[in-house]
C-alpha cells in the first residue's frame, strides 16, 4: 500500500492510513510504501523523561550490550594503532591502516543500507557481531605469536571496514524497531552517550591491559564483547514484523532508489549536507587538539587530555538532555543549535587559555550532540521503512565516512595555516554550507516531519 507525502497527519483507519487531500508542492508527490514499524502511543505522554528510551526492555538490552562492545572496539582500536607503529614507525602508514577501517564505509556505505532494507535487521545485527569476531582473532593470533605483518594488520582493518559498512547502518536504522518514533530522539541520543563513554574509558582500559598482558589481551577482549551484543539480540521479543517487500530489485537499482530519495526529498537533503559539511572541515579534534595543546596553550599532553575530557563531558551532557526538551526538536530550533556550535568552535579558536579553552569545547559538545542526533531523528522520520537503511547509510556515509579525509585536510591546512587557523578556516567553511542550505533549501530547517503523514502502522508483531 502506498500513500503521498503530505501536508499534515494521517490517520489510521479500519481501511488503511488516510491523509488530507492537499499534497506538499516542495516533494512532488514522493510515493512512499506504508510499512509496519514499532508502535506509536495513541496518546503522548505529558512529559518525556530524560532516558525515556530505556523504558523499552530491548533498548536496555541492546544498549547495555552496545556499551561492552564499544568498549571492546575502542581497545582494539588502541592496540592496533600500537601494533602498527610497532611493525612500521611510520605515521604515514597508521594513517592508511586507520582509513582503512572507514574506506569500505565510504566507497559502498549504500550497498550495505540496502542490505538493512532487505533482511530483518536484527538478524543482520547478529551475522555482523559474529563476523567481528573473525578479525579480532586473526589479531589476537598474530600479536600472540610476534609474526604480525603490516600488510596482514591492514587486511584485518579493512575486514572490520566491511563488516562495519553494513552493521553502522542497520543499527542506525534498528533503533525505531526497538522504541518507536516517540522515543527515537532519546535513543539516539543514547547511543552517542554510550559512544562518549567508551570514547572517554576504552582508550585508558587499553593502555591499562597493553602495560598488564600486552596486545593480546585487547584484541582478545574485543572479541569477547561481541558475544554481550549477540545474546542481547537473541533475549529480544516483541520486535516489529515488517511487510516484505513485493519484488526484488537488482542491485544498482536498490542502491539508486535511496540515492533518489535524499536527492529529492528538501530534508533529507539539506540534513545530510549541512552535516557532511561539518564532519569534513568541523569534527577534526584528534588531528588538530594535540597541535593546540602543544604549540598554542603550552599544556602538553597533559592539557591534551583536559580538552578531550572537557569535549567528551559536553557530548555526554548532550546525550543525557536531549531526550528530555519537550516536545520534538524542530527545523528551526536545530538551524541554530548548528549556528551555535559553529560560534562556540571559533570562539576556541580565538582563546589562549586552558580554562576558557575548555569551557568553549564543552559547550560545542553539547551543541554537537543536539545537533547530530536531531539530524539522525528527524531524517529517520521522513524516511518511509522500505528506505530507511539505505538513506541512513548515506547519513552515516556522510558523519563516519568522511572522517578520515577531514583529518588529512585538517591536518594539511595547519601545516599552512597552524592548528587554530586550520580550525577556524574549516569551520568557517561549515557553517557557510549550514548558511547555503537554509537560504537555498529552507525546507531542510523549516518543513517538520509531521507535515508527512502518519506514515507507519501497526499490523503485527513478532
Amino acid at each position: 500500500m502506498a500513500a503521498i507525502v503530505t501536508e499534515r497527519h494521517g490517520r489510521g483507519t479500519a481501511g488503511g492510513t488516510r491523509v488530507h487531500d492537499r499534497p506538499l508542492p516542495v516533494l512532488h508527490a514522493i510515493i512512499v510504501t506504508v510499512s509496519a514499524t514499532a508502535p506509536n502511543a495513541s496518546v503522548a505522554p505529558p512529559r518525556r523523561r530524560a532516558l525515556g528510551a530505556l523504558r523499552h526492555r530491548n533498548c536496555r538490552l541492546f544498549f547495555g550490550g552496545q556499551l561492552v562492545s564499544m568498549l571492546g572496539t575502542w581497545t582494539q582500536s588502541i592496540a592496533l594503532t600500537w601494533l602498527v607503529l610497532q611493525l612500521t614507525g611510520s605515521a604515514l602508514l597508521l594513517g592508511i591502516a586507520l582509513a582503512a577501517q572507514s574506506l569500505p564505509m565510504l566507497a559502498a556505505g549504500a550497498v550495505g543500507g540496502l542490505v538493512a532494507d532487505r533482511f530483518p535487521k536484527r538478524r543482520i545485527l547478529q551475522v555482523t557481531q559474529a563476523l567481528s569476531i573473525g578479525p579480532a582473532l586473526v589479531l589476537l593470533a598474530l600479536s600472540w605469536r610476534h609474526a604480525a605483518t603490516y600488510p596482514e594488520v591492514l587486511g584485518a582493518a579493512l575486514a572490520w571496514g566491511a563488516i562495519q559498512m553494513v552493521d553502522v547502518p542497520t543499527r542506525q536504522a534498528f533503533a525505531v524497531e526497538m522504541v518507536g518514533r516517540e522515543d527515537l530522539s532519546n535513543a539516539i541520543a543514547l547511543n552517542s552517550m554510550i559512544w562518549n563513554a567508551a570514547a572517554a574509558t576504552g582508550p585508558a582500559l587499553a593502555g591499562a591491559l597493553i602495560a598488564l598482558g600486552g596486545l593480546p589481551l585487547c584484541f582478545l577482549l574485543n572479541a569477547i564483547s561481541y558475544v554481550a551484543v549477540i545474546g542481547s539480540l537473541a533475549t529480544m521479543s516483541n520486535l516489529p514484523s515488517l511487510l516484505p517487500a513485493r519484488g526484488r530489485r537488482r542491485l544498482l537499482e536498490g542502491v539508486a532508489d535511496g540515492f533518489r530519495y535524499v536527492r529529492r526529498d528538501p530534508l533529507v537533503l539539506g540534513l545530510v549536507v549541512a552535516v557532511a559539511s561539518f564532519a569534513l572541515f568541523a569534527l577534526n579534534r584528534l588531528a588538530l587538539l594535540p597541535l593546540v595543546s602543544g604549540r598554542v596553550l603550552g599544556t602538553g599532553a597533559l592539557g591534551f587530555g583536559l580538552l578531550m575530557a572537557a569535549q567528551g563531558l559536553g557530548a555526554l551532557s548532550g546525550a543525557l538532555t536531549q531526550g528530555s526538551a519537550p516536545g520534538r526538536a524542530s527545523g528551526r530550533r536545530q538551524f541554530w543549535l548548528g549556528c551555535a556550535w559553529a560560534a562556540l568552535l571559533l570562539a576556541f579558536t580565538a582563546s589562549r587559555w586552558l580554562a576558557v579553552s575548555m569551557l568553549l569545547l564543552f559547550l560545542a559538545g553539547l551543541a554537537q550532540v543536539w545537533f547530530l542526533a536531531s539530524a539522525n531523528a528527524r531524517i529517520q522520520r521522513a524516511t518511509p521503512e522500505r528506505l530507511r537503511g539505505r538513506v541512513m547509510a548515506f547519513y552515516t556515509q556522510a558523519v563516519m565516512g568522511l572522517a578520515p579525509l577531514g583529518a588529512f585536510l585538517a591536518g594539511a591546512t595547519a601545516s599552512l595555516l597552524g592548528p587554530m587557523g586550520a580550525m577556524a578556516a574549516g569551520v568557517g567553511v561549515a557553517a557557510a554550507v549550514l548558511l547555503g542550505v537554509r537560504v537555498l533549501s529552507p525546507n531542510a530547517f523549516t518543513l517538520e516531519t509531521t507535515e508527512y503523514g502518519d506514515l507507519l502502522t501497526e499490523t503485527g508483531r513478532a
